[in-house]
Order: C-alpha cells, then structure tokens, then sequence
C-alpha cells in the first residue's frame, strides 16, 4: 500500500512537472500564433487518454468484482462438499471433516498471506493443494465403500466444484492487463499535461489552483485503477470478502481425527 501511495505522490509531482515544462516552452516562443491549428491534435490527444482511462477503469472494476464474486462461489463450494461427508460411512467422517478443516484453513492463510512473500505464498499455496488431494482421495475412497453410485457422483460433483474454483481464483488474483496499456497510460497521462501546459502558456501567469487540480484528479484516477487491479495491497480491497470464508471455517465444528 505504501509503494501505492509513494508512486501516486510521484505522479502528482511528475504530471506538475510536465505542465510546467509545457508552459515554459511556450512562454519561449513568443509567437502569438504559435499555438493555432493544435487544437485538432490536443483534442486528439485528450480524447485518446480519456478512452484509456475509461476502458482501463471498467476492466479493473469488473476484475475486482470477478474476484469478490469468486470468494462468494468459493464458499459456497466448500460448504456443499462439507455437507455432503454426511453421505459418507460414519467410520470415516471424523478424518474426512478434519482434513476439510485443515484444507480450509490453509485457503484462509494462502489469501491472508499472498502479498507479504513469495516463497511463503508459494509454500502455502502448495499446502493447500496437498491437503485438498488428501481429502479427495479418502472421500472418494469412502464414496465407493457406500456402494451407492448416487452417493458417489454427489460427492465427486461437489468436490469439482472445490477444486475447480481453486484455479479460477488463482488465475482471477494473476490475471491483469499486459504492461504495455500501464506504460502507455501513464505517457499519455503525461503527454496531456505538457499540452495542458503548453495552453496555459498563452497567459503568462503560473495558474497553481488549474495545475493542482488537473493533476489530482488525473493521479487520483490512475491510482484508482492500479489500486482496483490489486485488490488486496491498496485502499480498495477485497480481504473483507474473505470474511465470508472465515464464517463457514467457523461453522465447521471442531473435532480430532480418529
């Protein structure tokens, strides 16, 4: 978060900086018509930034709620495989229901812990997945002793659906635009404030409140849509959506394994 908001302060002082070079060049030119027949291309230039901004800001919005959805369905998931133990023989649910509980919890810390280090992600990650092929193998193990094809495909269907969702959200917390459109936004960003500033030239006079204003509300929607992008290390976050993870991991009682 702290990188997020150094870079945003970095921005404002940058895009400062342009529209004041833009401003000073044309005080150098002391040509009064040094500033017709630009329009087209300031116009050109504003509009092209200003569909950048929005298609950039409506992708980053629908990410973040793809991945606050993807919790949701994540859940529900879990709490669906969990019931359906109850199908299983009694002799094998108390270990089942355990190693679903340790799953779970390790889904928890994987989601807590996914900024802090990379090796530790990684690490917790792969706990995560060790632990799920331990309970798909003993409940499908148990599923066949039932004898039931009913009971089987129920909980095979269910325990898909946890795993499938595992992935999903792996890809969704990965999935970003490519670095080119960063790049290209934050030069376009930068292009119009030397036009700006070359427009306010024509004046002579430093007007602070215009420049101010153009380069918060600029910075402050670039930041926006980085802080949407990387939901889980900024302002905007979704780790209050993981609540609804911890809710189920509660109603899940605890009990040792035979």
């Amino acid at each position: 978060m702290l990188t997020l908001l150094l870079s945003a302060l970095f921005l404002v002082a940058l895009v400062i900086a342009f529209i004041e070079c833009g401003r000073r060049i044309r005080l150098r030119r002391k040509d009064d018509d040094a500033s017709k027949g630009l329009s087209v291309i300031d116009g050109a230039v504003f509009g092209l930034m200003g569909l950048l901004l929005a298609f950039s800001f409506s992708g980053a919005e629908g990410r973040f709620e793809t991945r606050r959805q993807l919790i949701v369905q994540e859940t529900n998931a879990i709490g669906t495989a969990y019931l359906r133990v109850d199908l299983l023989p009694e002799a094998a649910q108390p270990q089942i229901r355990y190693d679903f509980r340790a799953y779970v919890d390790s889904r928890i810390t994987f989601y807590k812990e996914v900024t802090s280090d990379r090796a530790r992600t990684i690490k917790n990650f792969e706990h995560s997945i060790e632990l799920q092929k331990k309970v798909w193998t003993e409940t499908v193990a148990a599923a066949k002793q039932t004898g039931s094809p009913a009971v089987l495909s129920l909980v095979v269907s269910s325990l898909n659906d946890m795993i499938d969702i595992t992935t999903t959200r792996l890809v969704a917390l990965q999935t970003h635009p490519p670095l080119a459109i960063y790049i290209t936004l934050v030069l376009l960003a930068l292009a119009s404030a030397l036009i700006a500033g070359f427009g306010m030239g024509d004046s002579g006079k430093r007007p602070w409140l215009h420049t101010l204003v153009y380069a918060v509300a600029l910075t402050a929607t670039v930041y926006t849509i980085f802080d949407l992008e990387f939901p889980r290390i900024g302002i905007v976050r979704v780790d209050r959506y993981d609540q609804t993870l911890i809710d189920q991991r509660n109603s899940m009682k605890d009990s040792k394994a035979f």
